[in-house]
């Protein structure tokens, strides 16, 4: 009973020891996200309305931080004024930390896959500054980008502090970005499936990452909603899917998402390979892409900064059709040349402007065509931000919790669930995070433990034509019968048998080499004197990960496979690289299977 008091206190304290490192991210990631909220709502404030006279409106959900200024609207600041915030978070980012520049969830996967989680401590508050200046000054990106590498980053510190392992690393980290998610879109159960869900192109869920994001991503929000209040990011009316007659423009808006999806993914990365090939220092490249950002923002001043605002209006049916397109077309080429060239944000906050746009217009087409059918062009609105991200970010799941929890709209799940899953299967071939990677088999964070788990699923008795009879030698053979035998034969182990025909020892080609050379012992030494007996021996219903252990520990190349029960019963010998061989044909026949 001791013993077991003892296992169980152990277990109670790592368990608690877990949890307050979880809790601990948590509250720092939510203060992070506070932090970072603050400044965007300051800089939203001194830069485009004190400055620009721009006044871009606010989801239901937030509030101004500060009175509006009596600035009059002037299209010739806003031209200018992306640049000018593009120069100055370019010199900041390539001058500190060069791998703090695009959309930050892209970074965090690769640290995630290829980095054992490590993100340098400096990262979280190059990246706050830099993101704030260029979302405030007029460029177009998310929140989620920045936060993500902010608690991604907050999570990889406090790890390594810790001494922590790079598995354990990598979980802190994904934890981080869970609760950096989570706490800034009010989503906390989508912020711990999104963390999960975003490192891999296959449906495929980072299972051993949700419960610490979940943790994580609940004290995170919690922390941030008792200083900004709680409640949905967006407000509706309450919609209700109650026609399945209604399902048939929802296919078509899947197809219109999808369409529009693969635009964005082809604009983005090509604004992005175009940046890279300009002969300029990379300092001024975010300052060319904000004051192409600004041409465009200088005749659809709304498809700057965040754009929450006119979703929400959007999801009211208080937006045009005309209004709606631009938007998402501008929104579009003002994400991919603001972050495309440098600058610092995320791309899932424009995804779902883009995506809500588009959904509104083809509600409002609908509506107008069938009225009866399509009777709130607004819960087109809310499908549509959830179908668009799910098709460019390969997230199906976590992005239908998403948008549920950040439009506080439930009763849409199951035409969300049909639009999403449609647009990830059409739309798989392309996604806005290059740095995924299609599933957990090709994931390097997870290259030994995968081999193993492989390894321990298949059984010798698979590898039964790869099992080789060789000829035995009596123990009695002496060994100058044995030297004409070996001179004509190729074979590098040697297996001994009794007079009884029993298994009793074996030797290499290497353990001849003294008598080889010795002549006058070649009468006297019997093939007994030269045999090893304590060997090592495996069956077929073995595993093949123990098989291999078996010929690392003794360091051999070959292991003498015995019939069950019975070990003096030698059936042949098994070979290494046979093994390796048959595991990389099955993990490839794995990966064909997958494609």
């Amino acid at each position: 009973m001791g013993f077991k008091k003892k296992i169980v206190s152990r277990e109670i304290a790592v368990a608690g020891k877990w949890l307050f490192y979880f809790v601990l991210i948590g509250v720092i990631a939510g203060c992070g996200s506070i932090v970072f909220h603050y400044l965007c709502g300051l800089g939203m404030h001194y830069f485009l309305d004190m400055i620009a006279g721009y006044r871009p409106a606010s989801p239901a959900g937030e509030h101004l931080l500060l009175p509006s200024t009596q600035t009059p609207f002037n299209r010739w600041i806003l031209l200018f004024l992306p640049a000018v915030g593009g120069l100055i978070s370019g010199w900041l980012v390539y001058t500190f930390a060069p791998e703090a520049e695009g959309h930050g969830t892209d970074a965090a996967i690769d640290a995630y896959h290829n980095k054992g989680g490590l993100i340098r401590g400096r990262i979280p508050f190059i990246k706050t500054i830099a993101s704030t200046i260029t979302l405030t000054t007029g460029g177009s990106g998310g929140r989620e980008g920045p936060i993500a590498q902010i608690g991604a980053g907050f999570g990889s510190f406090l790890a390594t502090r810790f001494k922590l392992s790079k598995r354990e690393r990598r979980i802190m980290m994904a934890a981080g970005i869970g609760a950096g998610v989570g706490s800034i879109f009010r989503a906390p159960l989508a912020g711990a499936l999104f963390a999960a869900e975003v490192l891999y192109r296959d449906p495929d869920f980072e299972s051993e990452v949700i419960i610490p994001a979940g943790i994580s991503s609940v004290v995170a929000y919690c922390t941030f909603c008792l200083v900004f209040g709680w409640g949905s990011l967006f407000d509706s009316p309450g919609f209700k899917f109650q026609n399945p007659l209604e399902l048939g423009p929802y296919l078509a808006l899947s197809v219109v998402l999808v369409l529009t999806a693969i635009l964005y993914i082809k604009v983005f990365y090509g604004v992005i390979r175009l940046f890279k090939k300009l002969t300029m220092p990379n300092h001024l490249k975010p300052a060319l892409g904000g004051l192409v950002t600004g041409m465009i923002g200088f005749y659809f001043p709304y498809t700057l900064a965040f754009g929450y605002g006119i979703t929400q209006q959007a999801i009211f049916n208080q937006v045009a059709i005309p209004t709606l397109i631009a938007l998402a077309i501008g929104k579009i080429f003002t994400t991919s040349f603001s972050i495309g060239s440098g600058g610092s944000g995320g791309v899932f906050g424009p995804s779902i402007v883009i995506g809500g746009a588009m959904g509104g217009a083809v509600g409002k087409v609908f509506n107008m065509m069938i009225p009866s059918i399509v009777t709130n062009p607004g819960s087109f609105v809310i499908v549509g931000m959830a179908g668009f991200f799910a098709a460019a970010s390969n997230t199906p799941i976590s992005t239908i919790i998403f948008i549920s929890e950040m439009t506080n709209s439930y009763h849409l799940l199951l035409p969300s669930l049909m639009v999403c899953s449609i647009c990830y299967l059409l739309c798989q071939k392309w996604t806005i995070f290059e740095n995924q990677v299609k599933s957990r088999v090709d994931s390097p964070a997870h290259a030994g433990e995968f081999m193993m788990d492989i390894l321990q699923t298949i059984k010798l008795q698979e590898l039964g034509h790869l099992i080789k009879k060789v000829p035995c030698v009596n123990e009695d053979m002496i060994f100058s019968e044995f030297k004409k035998f070996f001179s004509s034969t190729k074979q590098h182990y040697f297996p001994v048998v009794n007079k009884n025909g029993s298994f009793t020892g074996i030797f290499s080609s290497t353990d001849i080499r003294e008598v080889i050379f010795t002549l006058h012992l070649e009468d006297l030494v019997v093939m007994k004197d030269i045999m090893t007996s304590d060997i090592i021996t495996t069956t077929l219903s073995e595993d093949l990960n123990t098989a291999l252990l078996k010929l690392t520990q003794k360091n051999i190349d070959a292991l003498p496979v015995v019939k069950e029960g019975e070990p003096g019963k030698l059936l042949g010998l098994i070979y290494r690289r046979d093994i390796i061989a048959y595991y990389n044909e099955h993990v490839g026949q794995i990966k064909r299977d997958h494609i």
